[in-house]
């Protein structure tokens, strides 16, 4: 029998703007674990992703991010504390109760990418 077992799977977000995405992502606790030919490397735990140094506006419009958390509330009061939206410029939403059983709040980079911050629900 093959061996089709996935090790990981990561997704390439797009950055206007590549200084400030990389330390847009640092701030809201990502760690850059590598950082080359233009496509650094950060995690936060088992979760990871790729920066491109890379944009194109109808990409970034389009691009979500959805990263399951344990606690959004304490993941919310962090993005506050941090000063994400004010030091960005960004939107920073509420936390919500979707009808797909979680919750969760929308946070918008410095590129215009969405990312959806949630936390399953019973």
């Amino acid at each position: 029998m093959p061996n089709l077992r996935v090790v990981e799977a990561k997704a390439f977000v797009p950055a206007k703007d590549f200084e400030l995405s990389k330390r847009f992502c640092r701030d809201i606790g990502f760690t850059m674990a590598s950082d080359g030919g233009g496509v650094p490397y950060f995690h936060h735990g088992d979760a990871s992703f790729l920066l491109q140094d890379f944009y194109a506006e109808e990409l970034a419009r389009n691009f979500m991010m959805h990263l399951l958390v344990e606690d959004v509330d304490a993941w919310r009061k962090s993005i506050e504390e941090a000063g994400i939206a004010e030091k960005y410029g960004v939107k920073v939403g509420r936390v919500e109760l979707q009808p797909w059983r979680m919750r969760d709040f929308v946070l918008f980079d410095p590129s215009g990418v969405l990312w959806r911050v949630a936390q399953n629900v019973s």
